[in-house]
């Protein structure tokens, strides 16, 4: 259930960027969040 929320609230956020034209901008904080979260989970092992 929860999952589904947030899988919604994502996509949400996406027609949102493309409506505001910043959709390059949500892809990089994606992406440097994806690698900081990769990077914790490395350090805390």
């Amino acid at each position: 259930m929860r999952s589904m929320l947030y899988k919604i609230a994502r996509i949400m956020g996406d027609v949102n960027a493309v409506k505001r034209g910043r959709v390059g901008q949500r892809v990089a904080r994606r992406y440097a969040g994806r690698v900081t979260g990769r990077g914790l989970g490395r350090l805390l092992r």
